[in-house]
């Protein structure tokens, strides 16, 4: 009974190693390789519990799920002789997974493999465009030009490269600090044409106004003299005509003028005889003066 029991229990030990040995999993992120000696037997592409022979044939298991590739920062000239240090990332997938097995095998073999090809792909496509197209709207466009070359060299591998994106492109140190010095140059220079365009506009305005106010002031005292001139001729011709209309109302007239003048301060002092002509109408206001002041007006 003791080596019944015991044979059976070796049995099963053997029939469990030996399924454990026949049977494996394939999931649904997987494909899988059965290699013998090397050589590939077969290739699963669909999930579930699968056999294979013990000992003989070993499995070799392949992600089929979008994959990352971050090669390393890589400096490149671009076509205005520009330096960038750019680092760029891309994804792929793996779609034939025996080209993958027989050139590359390994996940890390791939990853060292493809950031070579994707740093090379970068330099020639990078080479031929400009700084402004890095960094305007055609940087999509230049990282499609790049997938495209790299999806090229990828596909004999039997990888697709889904997609390849400029993570940073950032000038070198050395190349900033001579960059951003040749920019302060550049703007100090634009700074003072411009100073000197406002000075020079300012003078010129400058000289513009007082032009200008040279002509309107002598406009002005042109106008001036002529109104005066027309005014004095006026002035004389009312007082010729007064003249002529009545002489002695124009002398009483022009006696109080000089009254109004010479008397008007009161610090005046006069020194004159009181029976000079200067007075004559003074004079006619004593008593029994009536008949000149009737005659004066």
């Amino acid at each position: 009974m003791n080596r019944t029991l015991m044979i059976a229990g070796v049995a099963l030990v053997a029939l469990v190693i030996l399924a454990s040995a026949s049977l494996f999993t394939v999931t649904q992120a997987q494909q899988a390789l059965v290699v013998q000696l090397g050589a590939i037997k077969r290739v699963i592409q669909e999930p579930g519990l699968k056999m294979k022979i013990p000992f003989i044939e070993d499995v070799v298991y392949i992600d089929r799920r979008v994959l990352d590739l971050d090669p390393p920062v890589e400096q490149v000239i671009l076509a205005d002789q520009k330096r960038l240090d750019v680092d760029a990332f891309a994804r792929y997938r793996i779609i034939d997974p025996v080209r993958f097995f027989q050139s590359l095998r390994t996940e890390q073999a791939a990853s060292t493999q493809m950031g070579s090809v994707v740093n090379s792909a970068m330099r020639r496509v990078l080479g031929s465009v400009t700084l402004l197209a890095v960094l305007s709207e055609e940087r999509p466009r230049v990282m499609n030009e790049i997938r495209e070359q790299v999806n090229a060299e990828a596909k004999s591998r039997g990888i697709e490269i889904v997609d390849v994106r400029i993570r940073r492109a950032d000038l070198p140190e050395e190349t900033s600090q001579a960059i951003f010095a040749r920019m302060r140059s550049e703007r100090e220079r634009e700074a003072a044409e411009a100073r000197a365009q406002g000075q020079e506009q300012s003078q010129q305005i400058k000289a513009r106004a007082e032009r200008e106010r040279t002509v309107i002031l002598a406009e002005a005292q042109r106008d001036a003299q002529i109104q005066r001139g027309e005014g004095d001729n006026q002035a004389l011709k009312t007082i010729a005509d007064a003249t002529s209309s009545d002489p002695q109302f124009y002398a009483f007239y022009r006696s109080l003028e000089a009254y109004r003048k010479a008397l008007n301060k009161d610090d005046t002092t006069l020194v004159l005889s009181p029976t000079g002509e200067f007075f004559r109408y003074f004079n006619e206001s004593a008593p029994g003066a009536a008949p000149a002041r009737q005659a004066a007006q």
